[in-house]
């Protein structure tokens, strides 16, 4: 038995298979639901409890954690679970969910009685499996003793960014970082590609920038996955990547920003999509550059 919460945690991908095992590994009593049970089913050998549907696994749950492709699908989920919330309970958003959609998830919260807290995270799949994401948080801090642990089983850091969940201060932030990151692998990719057409070996070009400002670990990393064939199993899946990059672009649209990188961005991971490296790590992007036949 525990004294620790009972956390539900709705989506178990890339991302929220790995905080599930880690809340197991830290005591909690967790219960894990996901669309293709097949991808939860894996879990109850870390200790959680399978459910076959949202409501289920968020019955008597102290915090549910949802961890979904994107907002619209948090909310149809949410809708699914809402005969066995219990008011009171703790609600971490962790989907990365934009911004357009922050009233709406808080105005769902308030109709069924959950503290709401809009905390996306910001790592992949190594650091999701390692608990060393970071959380970004924002919500009351009245009751964040409930949601603290929970963020401490999954990340190495929480950083909170305000006190009103409604106003996705957090989901903003993400935005923001999500920005750098995604314009970043584009631009890897597009390096590579140049130094293929022009018959550079892309090496030459790490040396010429070695120990330099232009230098970065990022860079390094996410080419040597293009170079040497291991964009499978994705960290963070080209789909996936091509969403947060229209979130990005819906967000500056509506703010009155232009962002040409983010939208050339989406494009590119769209293009990878189409031509069947849609589940691939999301350094994938660089096929964008060639005019290569969809897989069949």
């Amino acid at each position: 038995m525990t004294d620790k919460p009972t956390v539900s945690v709705l989506g178990t991908g890339i991302m929220g298979a790995a905080m599930a095992r880690n809340l197991c590994r830290a005591g909690f009593a967790v219960r894990v639901w996901n669309r293709t049970r097949e991808k939860a089913e894996p879990l109850a050998a870390d200790g959680a409890r399978v459910a076959g549907t949202p409501a289920e696994a968020v019955e008597g749950a102290d915090v549910v954690l949802t961890m979904l492709h994107d907002g619209t699908t948090v909310l149809d989920v949410m809708r699914e679970a809402a005969p066995g919330l219990r008011p009171g309970a703790v609600w971490a958003q962790c989907t990365t969910a934009g911004i357009d959609l922050a009233a709406d998830l808080a105005a769902f919260a308030a109709g069924h009685g959950l503290v709401l807290y809009d905390a996306p995270v910001l790592g992949t799949r190594q650091p999701a499996e390692a608990g060393q994401l970071t959380v970004l948080a924002a919500g009351p801090e009245e009751g964040r003793e409930k949601v603290t642990p929970v963020f401490d089983a999954v990340g190495a850091k929480t950083l909170w960014t305000g006190d009103d969940p409604g106003a996705g201060s957090a989901s903003r932030l993400k935005l923001v970082a999500n920005s750098w990151v995604l314009a970043a692998t584009a631009a890897t990719g597009e390096v590579l590609a140049l130094a293929k057409a022009l018959g550079v070996d892309p090496h030459m070009f790490f040396d010429l920038i070695e120990g330099g400002p232009l230098d970065m670990g990022y860079l390094r990393a996410k080419a040597a996955l293009v170079l040497d064939g291991q964009l499978s199993p994705a960290s963070f899946a080209v789909a996936t990547a091509e969403k947060d990059a229209r979130l990005i672009v819906e967000a500056g649209e509506g703010n009155g920003v232009r962002l040409d990188v983010a939208a050339a961005t989406a494009e590119r991971f769209a293009r990878a999509a189409a031509q069947g490296h849609a589940d691939e790590d999301m350094a994938a992007a660089y096929f964008a550059s060639f005019d290569e036949k969809p897989r069949g």
